[in-house]
């Protein structure tokens, strides 16, 4: 005869989903927060020339990185 689980065991292990779900979910903003505030402790020491420079070298970056891949594309067809 096979063997089922009782309506308890079910019970105990949809909580226990839950629960993994909660904590993954905690972790990942506690993460965040983490990132945020050493990011906004790396800018408050800087002066406003720095972080603008800070913020143009990052949007060159995506510009090369989206222009490189444009010049896949193209390459590819």
């Amino acid at each position: 005869m096979a063997f089922t689980p009782s309506k308890d065991a079910k019970r105990r292990e949809r909580e226990q989903k839950k629960l993994d779900k909660r904590m993954a979910r905690e972790d990942e903003k506690a993460e965040k927060r983490a990132a945020e505030q050493a990011a906004a402790e790396d800018t408050s020491e800087m002066t406003e020339e720095q972080i603008q420079a800070k913020l143009e070298a990052e949007f060159e970056a995506e510009l090369a990185a989206e222009a490189a891949a444009e010049g896949k594309l193209e390459m590819a067809c």
